[in-house]
């Protein structure tokens, strides 16, 4: 018979029973019309990069769930791949062809630049795959997909199509988010919002007649050579005759309006503002009611424009800071205030981002939006936890047209035309082989330059994986998905986008759940970062700890939406919970292979006769049957903590620590029927928490489940079922009875701690039960046989709590003079003074620690007595040995308390 590793080392074989896993199919899922499906997509990770704590939550939560749903008979999918991410992806290449090679990506030009994408993602595009099977994921690598896919592509061309000829999608100009560093455009959902320390500056312009003129404050001064009007509110009776009037541009002297307009806000600054619709989205919206000119002094380099004047070609922050001395030295610079400005960045390089006015494509996102808001509020998509669907709805109710083009190369191309010799824009499916107005040939028909936004495709990623827009066998099945896993700070990057998505292509949202988690933080609750270098990678971990305590330390650590900090010494904790359930099933392999109970690792088709368990079988069997209740009932309510912590504790607490030890002198005794039903009860509960914890801690449950001699590997095994011990009236009696025993062990124990009783010292306890709790006669019931206890208590008690005898008592009364007590339900435990402590030895000690302590006072008195070491020492220093001193004497009266209360005894 194999018998299991002495000693807890996943690095022995997590790698190999991966291996197995993957080569045996066991990650696929079949379409079975027997079967229930359920169906995670995973959110693809990008190619560029790797494993860390954020994706190591998300893909755990992922794993658990798939491989619960996959025990319970589910054709369970958790559908994997990765995201061909744009930006990141083409700056990583351009990065690494300018280092090794000295070019750019215009130096290669379009196709030959993208040949090297390729290339570099398969070289390294796989690398966080193969860091996701380290860490246990058990999605269906067959299916595995890539959002530049040949189907993935397919669903964004008929997507981008349907869209256009429904005329939700148009080419237009419009202000959108810029960033210069990444050469391109930014839907709102992209740009990242960060507090910082900035100025207004207070800024008189002019009155063209020669007047005082108006103050404005801004915090982008560099922008005013793009100024085309001051905005008031008509309501602001302040500037109501300047309404009509015009004032000049400081230094430069160009007249603009003054108009009114409902945008100013009259309480904040000097209630008048600066306009200039090239470079902010509200001065845009009031040019476009205005008609007002859009003359740009920022270009796409973030350089000032000719319209700066001598400051053309200027970086827009240089420029920011002589026009400022400028203004002040020519008199116009009223004052300037210290304020904290909330501004974008880039969410890919953190380049602050520069509003532009520039032709892209867009999609109207009102008509998208409604169904989306709709379906969140008839529940037909509900978020866990529910306070999140308020952010889902903020941002669909806020939500404005979205920017979808973008100036790069890497990504899908947008499939519209443009006749060279006409101007007409063609969209289609398939490049065109005439302008269809004109009528001019395929050789004046120029495609677009631009790609489309990463969160496009990725928006429709719960159904072009599954084949959409065929109607595939997976797609009919498998489709609407489950539940989607996700951060709570990607929920308007991509939720909202796959919602409104799926709603117009398939009239149903793509998933009933939204399943939203925190982020991990440090150990100080700092968002991990490559800026404060305090990322924390996983596979250093698992190679440390192994991926089973890894996971099982996030698992725990993940409440409900909530953000959780990376404590190593937690994950070290995991690993221990991980050796004691390896050291207690050793134990129980050990006991099986020898003797009569020596081939019963299988115990699935054991009848357990009633009649030959005793209380603590069925006290486990009750236990664990309830405990697999309330834990399928948490993962139905994706409380998947919460389940952590009770399988954590039935694991350490109920089966190692209480059933083991109460059945030990059964194992080491003569009775060779008992020893086989206990065999069969540590087998059969064994099996039932390898079950329980297999989806959270997968490797290690399977590795000891090959010990048992079952069938079939545990992935593809069931989930516990109850079968009606939990319900049954002689087994919640006897659950009573062992529940009762082992508060009178943890009550002895803690007595025992409390007095310094040696724990070889064998005390005699004496339990007086409340009326009607015992049936003791006159002058005590010995060895603790009573109904409250039941039989065998009295050797478990005394077994396990270092228990000479046991007597029950019917009154204070009968109680032998002095005792320590302990009040527990529906009965009070005595232990005799006299046999708990050793008074002859207690005086003895007492008498050496109050010698010790009376000299430790007298030196730190004599020391802090001593003005030589006070006048000279640190005031720290002083004050640590006053503190010394202080403690001394604290434990000098209490040990001179203690010998005077034993003096007699």
């Amino acid at each position: 018979m194999k018998e299991l590793a002495k000693t807890y080392d996943p690095k022995e074989f997590e790698r190999r029973i991966y291996e197995g896993w993957e080569k045996d199919g066991d990650f696929h899922a079949e379409i079975d019309p027997a079967k229930k499906p359920f169906t995670i997509v995973m959110p693809p990770p990008n190619i560029t990069g790797q494993l860390h704590m954020g994706h190591a939550l998300d893909q755990t939560l992922q794993d658990v769930l798939t491989r619960w749903r996959r025990l319970q008979g589910y054709a369970a999918l958790w559908l994997p791949g990765t995201d061909h991410a744009s930006i990141a992806t083409e700056m990583r290449v351009a990065d690494e062809l300018r280092e090794k090679e000295g070019l750019s990506k215009e130096d290669l030009g379009r196709d030959e630049f993208l040949k090297r994408v390729w290339q570099w993602k398969e070289i390294y595009g796989g690398r966080i795959t193969e860091q996701q099977r380290r860490l246990g994921d058990s999605c269906d690598w067959e299916r595995e997909r890539f959002t530049m896919d040949e189907g993935c592509n397919k669903a964004v061309v008929e997507f981008f199509v349907r869209l256009y000829e429904k005329g939700l999608i148009y080419k237009g100009s419009r202000l959108i988010n810029w960033c210069p560093t990444c050469g391109t455009s930014l839907s709102d959902a992209e740009v990242e919002h960060e507090d910082l320390n900035g100025k207004y500056w207070y800024i008189r312009y002019p009155a063209a007649n020669g007047g005082e003129g108006i103050t404005v404050a801004t915090s982008r001064p560099e922008t005013m050579f793009a100024d085309v009007a001051i905005a008031v509110s008509p309501e602001d009776e302040r500037y109501l005759d300047w309404i009509g009037k015009t004032v000049l541009l400081p230094v430069i002297g160009r007249e603009i309006p003054v108009i009114a307009d409902s945008y100013p806000d009259p309480e904040k600054g000097t209630g008048a503002v600066k306009i200039t619709p090239a470079h902010d989205p509200n001065d845009f919206e009031v040019g476009e009611r205005h008609g007002l000119a859009q003359p740009v002094c920022i270009d796409f380099e973030a350089k000032m424009t000719a319209e700066a004047g001598k400051y053309e070609g200027m970086d827009r922050f240089a420029c920011r800071a002589a026009w400022v001395d400028e203004l002040t030295t020519a008199g116009y610079l009223v004052k300037t205030e210290d304020v904290v400005i909330p501004t974008g960045k880039c969410y890919r390089c953190g380049t602050i981002v520069e509003p532009m006015i520039s032709e892209q494509w867009f999609v109207k996102m009102e008509t998208l939006a409604k169904p989306a808001i709709l379906a969140a509020k008839r529940g037909e998509l509900r978020h866990v936890p529910a306070r999140f669907e308020k952010i889902y709805l903020h941002w669909l109710e806020e939500i404005r047209d979205w920017c979808i083009s973008r100036q790069l190369w890497w990504g899908h191309r947008i499939p519209a035309w443009t006749c060279g010799v006409c101007g007409e824009i063609i969209v289609a499916r398939e490049a065109p082989e005439a302008c269809p107005k004109c009528g001019a040939g395929k050789s004046v028909l120029v495609q677009d330059e631009d790609v489309l936004d990463t969160w496009f495709s990725s928006g429709l990623w719960p159904f072009s994986t599954l084949g959409w827009p065929e109607d595939t066998p997976d797609l009919r099945y498998f489709f609407p998905t489950n539940v989607l896993v996700t951060g709570y700070d990607i929920i308007f990057f991509w939720v909202v986008r796959m919602v409104f998505s799926s709603l117009e292509v398939r009239d149903e949202p793509p998933f009933e759940t939204v399943f939203v988690h925190g982020l991990v933080r440090d150990e100080l609750g700092r968002k991990m970062s490559k800026t404060l270098g305090n990322g924390v990678d996983p596979i250093e971990v698992i190679d440390l700890y192994g991926a089973d305590a890894l996971r099982f330390f996030l698992l725990n650590g993940s409440a409900a939406g909530g953000d959780m900090r990376f404590i190593m010494k937690n994950v070290e904790s995991t690993r221990n919970f991980a050796n004691k359930l390896w050291n207690a099933s050793r134990f129980v392999l050990m006991n099986l292979g020898t003797g009569e109970a020596a081939g019963q690792r299988d115990t699935e088709g054991l009848s357990l006769c009633p009649a030959s368990l005793r209380d603590e079988d069925k006290w486990i069997l009750r236990t664990v049957e309830q405990v697999a209740a309330e834990v399928t009932d948490n993962l139905e309510k994706y409380e998947l903590s919460v389940a952590t912590q009770k399988i954590y504790d039935l694991i350490r607490d109920e089966y190692c620590d209480w059933y083991i030890e109460l059945v030990k002198t059964r194992l080491y005794g003569e009775d060779e029927e008992s020893k086989k039903v206990c065999c069969a009860v540590l087998v059969r509960v064994l099996s039932d928490l390898l079950r329980l914890l297999h989806p959270f801690m997968p490797f290690i449950t399977e590795e000891i489940w090959s010990y048992l001699d079952k069938p079939n590997k545990l992935i593809r095994d069931s989930w516990p079922t109850p079968e009606g011990f939990a319900a049954d009236s002689d087994f919640t009696a006897a659950s009573v009875r062992i529940e009762t025993t082992k508060e009178i062990v943890r009550a002895v124990r803690n007595i025992r701690a409390e007095a310094n009783a040696p724990q070889a010292k064998k005390l005699p306890i004496l339990i007086l039960f409340d009326k009607g709790g015992g049936s003791g006669e006159s002058g005590g019931e010995r060895n603790g046989e009573n109904a409250a206890l039941g039989a065998g208590a009295a050797a478990h008690i005394q077994a396990l709590a270092g228990v000479s005898d046991i007597g029950i008592v019917r009154s204070e009364a009968e109680l032998p003079g002095d005792t320590v007590s302990a009040i527990l339900k529906g009965m009070v435990l005595h232990v005799p003074l006299a046999d708990l402590v050793d008074f002859a030895a207690e005086r003895e000690k007492l008498a050496k620690e109050r010698e010790r302590l009376t000299g430790e006072t007298q030196r730190l008195g004599g020391k802090l007595n001593n003005e030589g070491f006070t006048a000279k020492a640190p005031p720290a220093v002083v004050d640590t040995e006053r503190a010394k001193l202080a403690a001394a004497e604290d434990a000098l009266a209490k040990v001179i308390a203690r010998e005077a209360a034993i003096r007699e005894k």
